[in-house]
């Protein structure tokens, strides 16, 4: 069984492209405290490796990647 995440905040970057989704999602979790969780939307299909390669280039953790239709959704928990 996999619990649902909750997410602390959201981000809503759908209708902005590169590299308006990662410029936002930098601010954005900087605003919520270390293992609060970040929870963001986009449709950039850009998004999906940029923020992978972002996360992973920062030292976040992807809690949970899914797609919904054309919208990737990211729970991103704050590590640093």
């Amino acid at each position: 069984m996999n619990p649902e995440i909750i997410a602390d905040a959201q981000l809503d970057c759908v209708g902005y492209y590169c590299p308006m989704p990662i410029a936002m999602t930098k601010e954005e979790i900087e605003k919520i405290d270390v293992g609060q969780v970040l929870k963001v939307e986009a449709d950039d299909p850009a998004a999906e490796e940029d923020i992978k390669r972002w996360a992973k280039r920062t030292g976040h953790e992807i809690l949970k990647f899914k797609k919904e239709g054309n919208i990737i959704i990211f729970f991103i928990k704050r590590m640093k």
